[in-house]
């Protein structure tokens, strides 16, 4: 599979009124492929909401994405382009042993994804590094997802942490560097760049 995460910026203020267009707007997108997740942000850049959604190829992607945008009922996409000031998107491929898409889950109310941009050239060697040490990791509590950018901004890793709140977070944190589990030690490779950010998933999201 391959997995689309869409980045937007919204103007200040609009977080609330775009979560509710697509919220209205959702039941008709669901009918052709399901979303993997929906959060805002609430802490790093903020005022942005971030969606990723699972396909089985690029191809899967660009039926799907023009079969909706033509149903009869005009309710996709969600006409919320007013509230937006930038919008990105990047195409992840799953590291080697990640669990794919299983449907919704409930994990939490807090999810942290942390987005790492490596040297070119690395990269792969960076997943079989974080590949290695995802068992441990996801036996400690669920990992939503370890990918690496396949088209978009390349050379990065992307990890999507869920947690039951800042307490479960700090907790597993200290926990997993106790016991060596994470994160992976001995990459060939360290990031030059790295963000951070802790969101807040939207009512309708699968991810909770």
């Amino acid at each position: 599979m391959i997995y689309e995460i869409r980045t937007y910026t919204l103007h200040p203020g609009k977080v609330r009124d775009y979560e509710a267009k697509f919220a209205e707007s959702y039941p008709t997108r669901e009918k052709y492929s399901p979303l993997y997740g929906f959060w805002h942000t609430e802490i790093g850049p903020l005022n942005q909401l971030v969606h990723i959604w699972p396909y089985e190829s690029l191809q899967h992607r660009a039926d799907v994405r023009a079969a909706s945008a033509k149903d009869p009922s005009g309710k996709w996409p969600p006409g919320a382009n007013e509230f937006a000031s930038y919008q990105e998107n990047d195409i992840l491929v799953p590291i080697p042993g990640m669990t794919e898409w299983q449907g919704p889950q409930k994990w939490g109310e807090l999810y942290e994804l942390r987005m790492y941009t490596y040297p070119a050239g690395t990269i792969q060697e960076v997943a079989k590094g974080f590949s290695a040490a995802l068992k441990g990791r996801e036996a400690v509590y669920p990992v939503a997802g370890v990918w690496t950018s396949d088209l978009g901004n390349l050379n990065r890793l992307y990890q999507l942490f869920p947690y039951k709140d800042w307490a479960h977070r700090d907790q597993l944190r200290a926990e997993m560097r106790a016991k060596g589990i994470w994160p992976p030690h001995g990459e060939s490779a360290h990031p030059m760049t790295q963000l951070v950010r802790h969101m807040v998933p939207a009512a309708y999201s699968p991810l909770h």
